[in-house]
């Protein structure tokens, strides 16, 4: 497995993203990327669950941060970094949970909000299959040129 993600296209993207070995662990599906958007899906299972029984809240919050992260990718600055060998890294990332999940699936639409030349903010709601607001989340994420990950700066 390439250690750097092809940004090359949509269909790279997504591509790639079918055969992480983390997303597939987890059954995270990135359905559909666009420059400052994507969609990305999971469904309830009981290995993803915490003690009570619902949904362990570090899976939705790994849905958000893919989705996210996902919606960065195609944008222009970001695709040219990530060309040359940089990198796009969450710095922050917080997560509301609203209902808990006990079965179906889960839908995360994610959207950068603002995108500067070296930190960008986005945002993502998730969904159950009824439509009904399940989490939403917002994060942070910097993006570092190859000469900052040489150096590890």
């Amino acid at each position: 497995m390439p250690r750097t993600r092809p940004v090359d296209s949509k269909d790279a993207i997504l591509d790639f993203a079918d055969q992480f070995p983390f997303f597939n662990l987890i059954g995270l599906d990135v359905v559909d990327v666009a420059p400052g958007w994507s969609t990305a899906t999971i469904r309830y299972r009981d290995d993803l669950t915490q003690p009570a029984g619902v949904m362990h809240g570090g899976v939705i919050a790994s849905l958000i941060d893919t989705g996210i992260a996902h919606a960065v990718l195609l944008l222009d600055g970001v695709r040219r970094v990530l060309e040359a060998g940089g990198a796009v890294v969450s710095i922050d990332l917080r997560v509301k949970y609203f209902r808990p999940v006990s079965e179906g699936g889960l839908t995360c639409e994610s959207e950068i909000v603002r995108a500067g030349r070296r930190v960008l903010h986005a945002e993502s709601i998730v969904t159950n299959d009824a439509g009904k607001e399940v989490a939403r989340g917002d994060a942070t994420y910097m993006v570092v040129p190859a000469e900052r990950m040489e150096r590890g700066t």
